[in-house]
């Protein structure tokens, strides 16, 4: 019997902990505190958030109506071009745990005061929560992937974001199975301290995985011990997305990706509305008085549709995207979601049935949330610190935002010119081609990036 190598005796084994999280995803020996660590701290920042989302709704929809949601798209867009300079402006300023404990600390403050001023014009009080949220979510998700960002590398990122998402993935499920057993209970303000309190404890997470990172004995992170403790230098947001094509084609890819999916949500919605409006003219309503059948139809229709995107979320996160990263890599992940959409609008072009739609949009939401979600923030990887902290909070703020607006375009035009949906499917292929076009510039820049890091 041959002895074992001195690569075997040296090479540390791995724990219980990572033995079960290879289950999942190709953890290393070592690896498995820090993943665990952030998947724990995204899973309560997602929990939080999806705890007072149905605040937002709440509000906005009894002081404003649903129309005032899709205008307010658009007051976001343009104070994130306010935020995000300033943003930028302290991360030049302070190191990376000094930015991630301001930028939460200042979160917890506006949560505190919200509660406090609950008692305001409640038009006013909706308007400025509702814009608020939308500001937070982006920020803070923007700002935990930076982080996962810097302290994984390339290599480690490709193996490992699949299993750090799963915390995004069933923090979501569990925000909003809370939000439904407690809602009642609760009422619309209690969740808001609820949310402060996941945050300060996000706070400490972030924190441990900080000082855990800079003891790891990597030449990596010795070389960037230093790196991390120093303010973030160089440009804004701004002249680092003018300066690389590279940025400028991810925001693209986020534009186009939310433009594509909020046309898709008004289609099924759109066709739904009509399905229900013809049972009322049938007189199908069950002995109901035509609102309140509407309004229980709905219910049943869209919380069964929401459920099923959870569920193959949650699958396709656990047992799926660390297996394409493994086997096909970032670049190929890129391609699944606008290949998959295209073969759904193309249907819905072809046969605008809701039964199909549905199924369509449940693929689409499902790989949107889970593969396309990891991928794009796994873009990141062979990026600067800059670029990681100040470009990226900028491209998932503000060109997700203004994909809502283009797509609030597009619906309104719709409406005036009383266009059927298929038509809308039509326009989504023709964004998909656009969107596979951006894409294949995306593959090309990365893998020009991750040859000079000289990582696979």
């Amino acid at each position: 019997m041959n002895p074992p190598s001195e690569a075997a005796v040296l090479m540390p084994r791995p724990k219980p902990l990572e033995r079960f999280l290879r289950l999942f995803a190709d953890v290393q020996a070592g690896e498995g505190a820090k993943a665990l660590l952030l998947m724990t701290t995204v899973f309560l920042i997602l929990t939080g958030y999806s705890l007072i989302k149905p605040v937002r709704e709440a509000l906005i929809i009894t002081a404003g109506g649903a129309e005032l949601k899709t205008y307010l798209s658009g007051v976001m867009a343009l104070l994130l071009l306010l935020v995000v300079p300033a943003y930028g402006a302290l991360a030049s300023r302070v190191n990376r745990i000094r930015l991630i404990t301001t930028v939460i600390l200042v979160f917890v403050a506006n949560l505190v005061a919200f509660f406090a001023l609950r008692g305001l014009n409640a038009l006013y009080y909706a308007v400025a929560f509702y814009i608020w949220i939308g500001i937070f979510n982006v920020c803070v998700v923007a700002q935990f992937w930076s982080f996962a960002n810097d302290v994984y590398d390339p290599a480690q990122g490709k193996r490992l974001f699949a299993i750090v998402g799963v915390g995004s993935t069933v923090g979501a499920i569990a925000g909003a199975a809370i939000a439904k057993l407690m809602g009642k209970r609760l009422g619309p303000y209690v969740p808001m301290l609820l949310c402060a309190g996941v945050l300060l404890v996000c706070l400490v997470l972030f924190h441990v995985i900080h000082a855990l990172d800079r003891r790891e004995p990597r030449d990596r992170v010795r070389a960037s011990q230093a790196a991390a403790d120093q303010p973030l230098g160089g440009p804004g947001a701004l002249k680092l997305l003018m300066d690389n094509r590279y940025l400028l084609l991810i925001g693209l890819l986020v534009l186009l990706a939310n433009w594509v999916n909020t046309n898709g949500e008004y289609i099924i919605s759109k066709t739904f509305k009509v399905m229900a409006d013809r049972m009322v003219a049938a007189g199908q309503t069950g002995g109901l008085p035509a609102e309140a059948f509407q309004k229980q139809l709905a219910l049943e229709f869209f919380a069964g549709y929401q459920l099923a995107v959870n569920i193959l979320t949650a699958t396709l996160q656990l047992f799926v995207v660390s297996r394409i990263f493994k086997w096909f890599g970032v670049r190929v992940a890129l391609f699944v979601l606008p290949l998959i959409a295209m073969f759904g609008y193309g249907m819905m072009a072809w046969v605008p049935l809701l039964a199909y739609i549905r199924v369509a949009k449940i693929a689409e939401n499902g790989c949107d949330y889970s593969i396309q979600n990891t991928a794009r923030h796994a873009l990141w990887l062979p990026t600067t610190r800059e670029e990681k902290y100040k470009a990226k909070a900028a491209m998932d703020t503000f060109p997700q935002r203004m994909g809502d607006v283009l797509s609030a375009c597009v619906v309104w035009l719709a409406a005036r010119l009383v266009l059927p949906v298929r038509d809308m499917a039509v326009l989504n292929l023709a964004l998909i081609v656009l969107w596979l076009l951006v894409v294949v510039g995306i593959a090309r820049h990365h893998r020009r990036l991750v040859a000079e890091e000289g990582r696979v």
